[in-house]
């Protein structure tokens, strides 16, 4: 199988910098600290305590791997954003575009480029990690549940930095919209649900003055959290954690229950993990093909002509 060129020459020439190992050093640093602070915490919550510590030791995979998506949640945006406008910068986008490569194959080889550093920085996070799983207890398919979710956070990030990069001619300005991005998101995806929550239909439904919850459609605004990454990783540290899904815990405090409803449906079972598992790929391969579509040279030409 044939390399993307663009991943080829951006990991050789970023391997060979310092840039690299001071940034596995950094991660490495703030993984440190935030296992020794969870260590502390531990000891200091089970020292009057009769249970044993090592139980406890299990929190150690979610506050990890929390911290660790966060990073990537963070750092990789920000990578992709630099990527395309970065090329404008430097008066080399135009060079780029002329070589034999389809304007997906660009978009597609700095993206991976970004995920292979971030992966490297997680896969570098093992040794931490493993604690969790030789003190703990953890079943170690857990840890390929992390790594396979970690995939999914950096190619979700990568693909808002590449498109809001193709959008941008400065890299400034595409970090600022990659993080607005995230604003719309993590915000405005549980606005829907709130403001429902919010109205006084709502709070009659919950006082039982009016009809069943169930049978009102605007339930179904909530369905807006399937795109929501904090809602997302909740659902998956509850499942693994509690073995308890916490949508289907809001869907039964709303009544949907009682109404067996499409938001009773999506959220019952692991149906709300994968339906949102599928949503994230599609949004960011569609943010891909919007970004391939943005620096296409052909369809400017095309446009130019018209």
């Amino acid at each position: 199988m044939r390399l993307n060129p663009i991943v080829k020459k951006d990991i050789k020439v970023q391997s060979r910098s310092m840039k690299m190992s001071w940034g596995v050093f950094s991660y490495e640093l703030i993984l440190a600290l935030v296992f020794f602070l969870s260590m502390l915490i531990i000891r200091n919550r089970n020292m009057y305590s009769t249970d044993n510590i090592y139980s406890a030791m299990v929190w150690l995979y979610p506050v990890l791997a929390v911290t660790q998506f966060v990073i990537l949640g963070i750092v990789t945006p920000v990578r992709t954003a630099s990527s395309i406008s970065g090329e404008k910068e430097r008066q080399t986008f135009d060079i780029m575009m002329t070589t034999s490569m389809s304007p997906f194959s660009v978009i597609i080889g700095k993206v991976m480029t970004a995920m292979v550093q971030s992966m490297f920085y997680v896969i570098a996070s093992m040794p931490v990690m493993a604690l969790c799983f030789v003190i703990g207890g953890m079943s170690w398919s857990y840890l390929f549940w992390f790594l396979a979710i970690s995939l999914l956070i950096s190619l979700f990030s990568a693909s808002i930095g590449i498109l809001c990069s193709s959008l941008c001619r400065k890299s400034i300005s595409a970090v600022i919209m990659s993080y607005g991005f995230y604003l719309i998101f993590f915000v405005a995806t549980a606005l829907p649900g709130i403001l429902y929550a919010a109205t006084p239909r709502y709070r009659a439904y919950q006082y039982g003055t009016t009809a069943a919850p169930g049978s009102d459609p605007l339930q179904n605004l909530f369905l807006f959290l399937l795109v929501n990454p904090a809602v997302y990783l909740t659902e998956f540290f509850s499942q693994i954690m509690a073995g308890e899904s916490v949508v289907n815990g809001l869907s039964d405090s709303i009544g949907v229950g009682q109404q067996k409803g499409l938001l009773h449906l999506v959220a019952s079972g692991n149906t709300w993990m994968i339906l949102s598992t599928v949503l994230f790929l599609g949004i960011s391969f569609l943010f891909l093909w919007l970004a391939a579509r943005r620096i296409n040279p052909a369809r400017k030409a095309f446009r130019k002509r018209k």
